[in-house]
């Protein structure tokens, strides 16, 4: 099963920064376990909502054309707790790009207020130099992404235009 850690994009300039949300409610299992009585959001779910709003902004750039993979966290570093009834914002920028990889900078708010900054390397693994062979089909942006796709291309589109209209 694959989870999406993010609810929205809310901008997104192609090829250099993405802006996501998050809700976190109840109505999420993993927040009964952790922990009884005082739930949060765990730290690795935030880490894993940047990889996914980063990994989506590093692969669109390239026109989905690469299987991006989180390679490392280069920096996790938190501010507070995330709790039922929040909602976070997840904001990322390209840093570097390169053929083989990608890095991102990032950080996530609630209300204005920091939670945590986070930087991350992609891989473009198509493009690795071990020589390892993968599947040919895109594993990686399956049908599951595309109805944030969509949003993306909304959010791109300038107001008025035909595009936009006919939807």
């Amino acid at each position: 099963m694959r989870w999406i850690w993010i609810d929205k994009f809310v901008e997104f300039e192609s090829g250099r920064r993405a802006v996501s949300t998050k809700n976190v409610t109840l109505a999420e299992e993993h927040l009964h376990d952790h922990f009884p009585g005082f739930p949060i959001m765990p730290e690795c779910l935030m880490i894993e909502a940047m990889a996914q709003t980063g990994g989506i902004l590093v692969g669109e750039a390239r026109d989905f054309q690469e299987k991006v993979v989180l390679a490392k966290i280069s920096k996790a570093t938190f501010f507070d707790f995330v709790r039922p009834g929040d909602q976070i914002r997840l904001e990322v920028e390209i840093d570097m790009m390169a053929p083989e990889a990608a890095s991102t900078k990032g950080h996530i708010t609630r209300d204005g207020q920091p939670i945590a900054e986070i930087d991350l390397m992609f891989s473009h693994v198509d493009q690795n130099l071990a020589g390892k062979k993968f599947p040919e089909e895109n594993f990686v942006f399956t049908g599951m992404f595309k109805s944030l796709m969509r949003e993306i291309a909304l959010i791109q589109t300038p107001a008025g235009d035909a595009s936009t209209e006919s939807n």
